[in-house]
């Protein structure tokens, strides 16, 4: 807490000037002889501070001096470490820049925080993509990445699942989200997302676009998001689950696990089973969800859902007995 609060004091009379005992007191909570026995602590460990008396006095830095780095304790240099990832940087085209940045802030660190700040790289690693998958296509990256920051509409020629198609949009912001790159871009109706593995074609125009004032990009993505999920769900099924059926359903992912555990209850049909109820896509979607789960689990309804797991089923065993 001291240390915390010297470096408070240092950083407080680095970017305000003159201050008093008094006016230090009252920014950190302390008593005023507290400040005085906190500034003789940093006068005596070399920081040159002067204490200047009448009534425009206070302590105030030696004209010209200022920390190496500013306010950055030893755990906040190891966070940089680890946040820097390497890969989106690299995909950003900013691998040498974070790499030169990192020696930067090494070498202004005290000695101590040198070898700490080191050591977080070497023993943590960030992985943001997801199992079994590969990294996404990112070869218009940096130039979607130019247009973001300068503000610069683009042309591209994009394939979604309704086929091909040109567009001219207004790049507004970038988001990295489980290994897969995305472009929040304007396109005539307000914001949309837009997968850059998906674009075809690229060219970056000169024409400029006015950034709108308000867009937030955390806020819209959090809001497209849970917008997006909630409009996946078209129904709900109601099953009986074996134990192992339920841990297959954790399997599937946190939101049907998690439906399932809160509805369980015990089956009255299948002694030792229980009956859940989880949220669903379309019935083709579920039929390969059920499929996953094999004898552990049986579809009660919807009977379409059920219908088509006994018709997929069929098909399959047809197949191997030919």
């Amino acid at each position: 807490m001291r240390a915390s609060r010297l470096l408070s004091i240092l950083m407080l009379l680095q970017g305000r000037g003159r201050l008093s005992a008094q006016a230090l007191a009252a920014e950190l909570e302390v008593s005023v002889r507290t400040v005085y026995r906190d500034v003789d602590e940093l006068s005596a460990s070399g920081v040159p501070v002067w204490a200047e008396r009448g009534r425009q006095g206070g302590f105030v830095l030696q004209p010209g001096w200022r920390t190496r780095v500013d306010g950055l304790t030893a755990r906040e240099a190891q966070a940089m470490f680890l946040g820097g990832l390497p890969g989106p940087a690299a995909d950003l085209g900013l691998g040498e820049a974070m790499a030169s940045a990192q020696l930067k802030l090494l070498a202004a660190l005290p000695d101590g925080w040198r070898e700490d700040a080191r050591r977080v790289s070497s023993r943590f690693h960030v992985d943001p993509i997801d199992w079994y998958r590969g990294p996404a296509e990112t070869d218009h990256l940096p130039a979607i990445a130019q247009a973001v920051w300068g503000e610069r509409r683009v042309d591209v020629r994009y394939e979604s699942w309704r086929g091909t198609n040109r567009r001219r949009l207004d790049p507004l912001g970038i988001v990295l989200k489980a290994g897969v790159w995305y472009v929040v871009a304007s396109h005539g109706k307000g914001p949309r997302t837009w997968r850059l593995s998906n674009i075809l074609e690229l060219a970056v125009g000169t024409e400029r676009f006015e950034r709108p004032k308000d867009f937030d990009l955390a806020a819209y993505w959090t809001e497209s998001t849970r917008r997006f999920e909630a409009e996946l769900v078209q129904g709900t099924a109601v099953l009986r689950v074996t134990p192992l059926g339920m841990k297959r359903l954790q399997n599937l992912g946190p939101a049907l696990g998690d439906a399932a555990a809160a509805s369980a209850r015990p089956d009255r049909v299948k002694p030792g089973w229980q009956r859940v109820s989880i949220p669903i896509e379309t019935i083709e979607h579920a039929t390969g969800q059920m499929l996953r789960l094999g004898p552990q689990a049986e579809v009660i309804r919807p009977a379409a859902l059920r219908h088509a797991v006994v018709r997929t089923v069929a098909e399959i065993s047809a197949l191997y007995d030919a």
